[in-house]
């Protein structure tokens, strides 16, 4: 009895929420803004729809956001695009981290796959991201799904580099080494001792691979190479609204701010969960 009230209590919600207002409050905007994606239909008019008589009408309670040069509203437009940058962000971190943990494992469990295969990320790395995406997007039909496997691909390397550092400095622990000694086949070791110890640096990992994704695919969409006209996104709301920046803002203010939001929000929650997964900054505090 008494050792059981003298063991420590694992912290309830409201401590850890306190302790955590960074991971609170990005994911809580983030919780917003998928329940706008959701609901999209419901508080959006057709994002394509249009009528020439109001063109660049200025905010309103007719038009929230305003309109565009084709009489677009431009507030359903931004709604249904926060359905676009999610499913890219999502995506591409899904991707490049399960694909770039597998390889990241295996580079550095086993010496002779490590030599050849971190030859290839070194070289996809020195490729700038962008203008490999846009290449890709050029000989392929644009698409949605080629927007994604063209960001994911240069996002894979950094992946790995991470996944493979953290195998490397697990392996040379001596339960490792005790392990392999007493003949422990590789893929128990791997999946029961090296996993577990990626999934921390992995999760923080993947929250900035989908920030970077989003800023990616509005980068491409603003330069013509990203998602097809007729997708709304941000970036291609913002690349259509430029030339009337001076006359009418609006079309490029309101996808701008809801881009910005977006990032800052996972990022926060990245840090976020930096400060709790990581076992010296979660001690400090």
């Amino acid at each position: 009895m008494v050792a059981a009230a003298l063991a420590p209590q694992a912290p309830s919600w409201g401590v850890w929420m306190r302790r955590n207002p960074t991971v609170v409050g990005g994911g809580l905007i983030l919780a917003a803004l998928v329940g706008l994606a959701f609901i999209a239909p419901w508080i959006a008019a057709d994002p394509l729809g249009f009528d020439p008589l109001d063109r660049l009408k200025r905010p309103s309670a007719a038009f929230w956001f305003g309109t565009d040069q084709f009489g677009r509203d431009v507030y359903s437009r931004v709604v249904y695009g926060t359905r676009v940058s999610l499913i890219v962000g999502v995506s591409v971190a899904a991707i490049s981290t399960a694909i770039g943990l597998v390889i990241g494992v295996l580079c550095g469990y086993y010496k002779r796959v490590d030599d050849s295969v971190m030859r290839v990320m070194d070289g996809l790395m020195a490729i700038p991201a962008i203008l490999l995406a846009i290449a890709l997007i050029t000989l392929m039909k644009a698409s949605l799904l080629i927007v994604i496997v063209a960001i994911s691909i240069p996002e894979i390397p950094r992946v790995v580099r991470l996944v493979r550092s953290v195998v490397l400095s697990v392996r040379a622990q001596p339960f490792i080494e005790a392990a392999i000694a007493s003949g422990t086949r590789g893929r128990v070791i791997m999946t029961r001792h090296i996993l577990p110890n990626t999934v921390a640096p992995l999760v923080v990992q993947a929250t900035y691979v989908c920030a970077s994704a989003i800023l990616t695919e509005a980068g491409l969409s603003f330069l013509g190479a990203g998602t097809p006209p007729e997708i709304p996104s941000w970036g291609n709301v913002i690349s259509l609204g430029r030339t009337f920046f001076q006359i009418a803002p609006w079309i490029i203010f309101f996808p701008g701010l809801m881009l910005a939001v977006t990032v800052l929000a996972i990022n926060l929650v990245g840090d976020g969960l930096r400060d709790t997964l990581d076992p010296r900054i979660a001690r400090r505090m």
